[in-house]
């Protein structure tokens, strides 16, 4: 890929990355008002696909392939992620959740590598491991590991299960079919806990951020598309990692929150690894 094109391709995944963290900055400011992750997940999935509903091509013969097992599961995982990092955050700062979430790529990596018949790269697995260092100081397993930290990890290894199924489904399906089904499976599967939990007040800050937490999201996954479409995967996957940068400064902004020495640390060799797996894909 020209450099010019490569820069165009960065751009789009850095401005999609950075909507995500708008949409989980504005999830954040709602769990600190009170309200429940499950009700922001299931608003997230259920506004983002009525949003996404027109752009997506979606036809009458394309629905029963939401019983596809593989796509259902694929919903499944990224329904259950999201729940998982809205959870994380009501704790946790921002920039620290999502250093702990890209344990997910090699989580992807290890199941592609065991069940998919992938053979492992030996700069790619030194690259993994250096980015699983940084997650591990992110996390601080044994010596300050906090429960918000542990969803976090949860939620980054449901999102490689996520990554491992839309592999095994990307050929089969158009990419904006795959988005709408996880939103359809993500707001059906929700719906229940939506309905169920405590209502929050229906103010002007709490409506604000339940729909810039929905579109911001939708946007975000709506120009991944666009760039895996005009891409190889091998070049979108790394150029996500520039969201540690907008976490971080979304935490400061926002939250006047800062990692510690330890995660800064770690955030860094989180970024080294996906931008070192970049130049050598």
């Amino acid at each position: 890929m020209h450099s010019s094109s490569l820069l165009r391709l960065a751009g789009v995944v850095f401005a999609a990355v950075t909507f995500v963290v708008i949409g989980d900055t504005a999830g954040k400011l709602l769990t600190a008002r009170g309200v429940d992750p499950f009700f922001i997940a299931w608003t997230r999935f259920a506004l983002a696909a009525a949003v996404l509903l027109p752009f997506s091509g979606l036809t009458l013969r394309e629905l029963p392939n939401l019983r596809d097992w593989r796509v259902l599961v694929r919903g499944t995982f990224i329904t259950i992620g999201i729940c998982c990092i809205l959870t994380a955050l009501r704790t946790e700062p921002i920039a620290n959740v999502f250093g702990a979430f890209f344990v997910g790529p090699i989580v992807s990596y290890v199941l592609a590598t065991l069940f998919m018949g992938e053979k492992p790269s030996r700069s790619r697995s030194m690259l993994l491991a250096l980015g699983f260092l940084g997650v591990l100081l992110v996390v601080k397993p044994g010596f300050g590991a906090s429960t918000g930290m542990v969803f976090a990890l949860a939620a980054g290894g449901c999102y490689g299960a996520y990554l491992a199924m839309t592999r095994t489904v990307a050929g089969l399906y158009r990419l904006r079919f795959l988005l709408m089904s996880q939103l359809i499976v993500g707001s059906i599967l929700l719906t229940p806990f939506g309905l169920t939990v405590s209502f929050p007040d229906f103010g002007q800050p709490i409506v604000v951020f339940i729909i810039a937490s929905a579109l911001s999201s939708a946007l975000g996954n709506f120009l991944l598309v666009v760039a895996s479409k005009s891409a190889e995967a091998s070049l979108v996957a790394p150029l996500v990692y520039s969201q540690l940068f907008s976490a971080t400064v979304a935490g400061l902004l926002v939250f006047e929150e800062l990692p510690d020495g330890y995660a800064m640390l770690g955030l860094m060799l989180i970024a080294i690894s996906g931008f070192g797996s970049l130049l050598s894909s």
